[in-house]
């Protein structure tokens, strides 16, 4: 404890760093070559309620967090658990001189009863007046997992009740008299409309997650447009509005993902509808351009100089609050995932145009996992 309290003293010499650290959103422990806490940044008490950061002194973190596995003789990072434990070999990596960021799950023992912790700790190589430390942060990311499972269990049941829903109105369609066939064409592209929008949300979450696989495929640019454009003909949003395929459009061979280039192609087509007055047209095309394929949609409407300027970001709408999803979500897969480029032009005289340029080979499927930051 003396070499302890002496480090402690060390840093609480160096104004600095206890003021920097106390200022960061993350909870943040300095840790000495034997794994111990020297320094403790004050909303660690927010980890551990009712803890005197004193206390926390010489301890190892996970005996400082109250970890379940640490035995009393040798402590924490010497059982078998600790070998597969993340806070335990970032802290290791970062006192070898490397920075290092991994996921803990931890089970406690807090106010007598176990609780289960997900921690992303992050480890920094610090020196202070030529001796080496351990520079930890630690975010706790238990809140994310437990929505993250939620909404996979959400997205598989509900993704499975609307799949069957339409599955049984087709099987209707086929039983009722051919005067119902219209009606029952409504009822199947509405349930439609609600199982794309409900895919188009899951794959948005997974594409921010960096979980969003991608399927490189061949096919034909044109004939792909066309069957977007098919599908938004009936959409709601295309009421008293016209939609068409600009007849220059070419149908060029393109390797890409299909179900990703419909999605950024359907976010832009239905845009421009929501954008269009009734009585207006709405046109997309397709063209080459060198090694790429361009993909346009253009509407009459103008965006005044306010909306261009943010028109990519996450939620900003001209349409009101909790919308403002189309456009960000075709910058992110189209840049992200389709290896392209998404942009646009307005103007009082030729009105606005959205295009996203793609490769004509993407290049072999992928699958996308999370980074360990």
């Amino acid at each position: 404890m003396e070499t302890v309290q002496r480090q402690a003293a060390m840093l609480a010499r160096q104004p600095l760093i206890a003021e920097l650290l106390n200022s960061v959103l993350n909870y943040v422990l300095i840790l000495n070559q034997q794994r111990q806490v020297v320094f403790a940044s004050k909303n660690v008490q927010e980890l551990v309620p009712g803890t005197d950061l004193k206390d926390l002194l010489g301890k190892r973190p996970g005996e400082a967090l109250g970890c379940t596995h640490p035995d009393e003789r040798n402590g924490c990072g010497t059982t078998s658990f600790c070998t597969e434990c993340g806070a335990v070999k970032t802290i290791l990596a970062s006192l070898a001189g490397r920075k290092d960021c991994q996921e803990c799950r931890m089970v406690r023992v807090f106010r007598s009863e176990e609780e289960s912790l997900d921690l992303l700790v992050a480890g920094t190589p610090l020196t202070v007046e030529g001796e080496a430390f351990s520079l930890v942060a630690i975010t706790d990311i238990s809140h994310e997992k437990r929505r993250r499972a939620l909404e996979r269990i959400f997205f598989h049941d509900v993704i499975n009740s609307a799949g069957g829903l339409e599955g049984r109105v087709l099987q209707l369609d086929q039983q009722v008299p051919p005067t119902l066939h219209e009606q029952i064409e409504q009822l199947r592209a509405g349930v439609h409309y609600v199982l794309e929008e409900i895919l188009a949300q899951r794959d948005l979450i997974a594409a921010e997650n960096n979980e969003l696989p991608v399927d490189s495929r061949p096919l034909k640019c044109r004939e792909a447009l066309e069957r977007v454009l098919q599908l938004y003909a009936k959409h709601p949003v295309a009421e008293n509005r016209a939609l068409r395929l600009a007849p220059e459009s070419v149908s060029l061979e393109m390797t890409t993902d299909l179900r990703l280039l419909r999605r950024v192609a359907g976010n832009l087509i239905k845009n421009a509808l929501e954008a269009s007055r009734p009585g207006q047209t709405v046109t997309a095309g397709c063209a080459e351009e060198g090694d790429a394929v361009r993909f346009w949609v253009h509407n009459p409407a103008f965006m005044p100089p306010e909306v261009q300027l943010q028109v990519f970001n996450r939620s900003f709408s001209t349409k009101g609050s909790g919308r403002g999803l189309g456009t960000y979500s075709v910058k992110l897969l189209t840049e992200r995932y389709l290896k392209g480029k998404a942009g646009f032009t307005s103007s009082q005289e030729n009105g606005t145009v959205f295009f996203v340029i793609l490769p004509k080979n993407l290049g072999p499927s992928q699958s996308s996992s999370p980074s360990a930051g």
